[in-house]
Parts: C-alpha cells; structure tokens; sequence
C-alpha cells in the first residue's frame, strides 16, 4: 500500500484554508497540520514531519520568506509550495531564493493546483505558467559575474556524464517526467540522478541547483 503524500496547509483565511485542505484529503492526501500564522507553522511542522508544505506569501506574523527560512532549518529538504495571489516579480524571487521548491497562483484551477502538489512531493519545481522564465531569467543575471570563489577547479565535486546531462535539462526548466521522456529513462532514474547531483554539490534543492548550472556555464 502506497504511503500518502504529508501535507501541511498554511494561509491565513480560514474559508481557503479550509478549502485547499478539503480538497488535498479529498485526492487522498494527508493533511497532517493547518494554520494561519507563520511562526506557529514553523513550530508545528517541526513535530507533524510534512513532505510538502503548501504556503501563503502574506501572513499575519511574518512574511512567506522568513517562514521559508524557518521551515528549512526545521527540515532540511522540506519541499515548498508557494500559494499566492501575487505575481509579482520581486515577491517569486525572493520565495525562490529564500528555498521554495515552487511557486503557483491561487487562481490556478483544482487539477493544476493538486497536480502541482504532486509534483513538488516527486522533486520538481513547479511555477504557474510563465514564472519559470521569470526565475531563470534571474539566476541568468546574477550568474553574469560568478564570485571567484565559485569557479571550478581541481576541488569541484566530480559528475558522471549522465548526472551532468541531466542537470543541463534541470536548468532549462525541464520537470522530471521531461527529462525522462526526453533521455529514455525512468522517472525514478531521474530523481536517483538529482538526488545524487545534489549530494555531491552539498545542495538542498532544484532552485538551488539551477542556479549552480547556470553559474558554471551549463545552461546552453
């Protein structure tokens, strides 16, 4: 029997909260917490262990990013679901930076918002259409002029030929089922492989390691 997805719900209006979690228990995910303020979001995921954790940017408390932070601290690799009613640029890259695994807006449709959660638990990194572009554009730029500490030497961690094909793809954007479409391999083989990029890199996510392919020239 397959284990269900964890799912913690954090938004600080009680009808979406309510909502959003109804209809994650209604997917047959496991809602193990919700709430509406930030720093209490932060001490209760520390005991109810989510895999994913679905959040709002605007809280009462605290900003959407510091919980980020705080989230991470608490669990190394937790996987993050922005989900907001803004847009704006400034706002996506500051969740992104700060570690979200994935940014959608609340006025996605029930299919793309449940497929997104999906997805995030699996390892991708999900955007609302269009933000992808946003992101990467981004890492792009403050990827022009790497620190001299971060270029590659005799010391930078060695990849297999493979895990380097597909941290190419993990950079253009490409999701898991993609990159497994487009290599002729497995979803699985293809998680193993981030997964081990990862280890090797000493990396905590999929925005952290498109970042680190774009610095070292690997997006083309």
């Amino acid at each position: 029997m397959t284990t269900a997805i964890r799912v913690m719900v954090v938004d600080d209006h009680p009808m979406w909260r309510e909502g959003v979690s109804r209809d994650l228990t209604t997917a047959g995910y496991d809602v193990v917490a919700t709430t509406g303020e930030g720093r209490q979001a932060v001490r209760i995921a520390a005991a109810a262990r989510p895999d994913v954790v679905v959040l709002d940017l605007q809280l009462p408390d605290v900003a959407g990013v510091e919980v980020i932070t705080g989230l991470a601290a608490e669990i190394p690799g937790v996987r993050i679901l922005m989900l907001s009613a803004s847009g704006e640029q400034q706002d996506v890259l500051d969740a992104m930076k700060a570690g979200a695994t994935g940014y959608l807006l609340k006025s996605a449709g029930l299919s793309e918002f449940l497929d997104a959660v999906s997805r995030t638990a699996a390892g991708d990194t999900v955007f609302t259409p269009g933000l992808a572009g946003l992101v990467l554009g981004e890492f792009r730029r403050l990827a022009v002029t790497p620190p001299a500490s971060d270029a590659p030497g005799a010391d930078a961690p060695k990849l297999t030929e493979r895990e380097t094909e597909v941290l190419r793809l993990v950079a253009k954007g490409l999701s898991y089922r993609q990159i497994a479409e487009r290599l002729v391999l497995s979803h699985r083989t293809v998680q193993n492989h981030v997964q081990n990029t990862l280890g090797k890199l000493q990396l905590h996510n999929r925005v952290e390691l498109t970042r680190y392919a774009i610095e070292k020239g690997l997006y083309s």
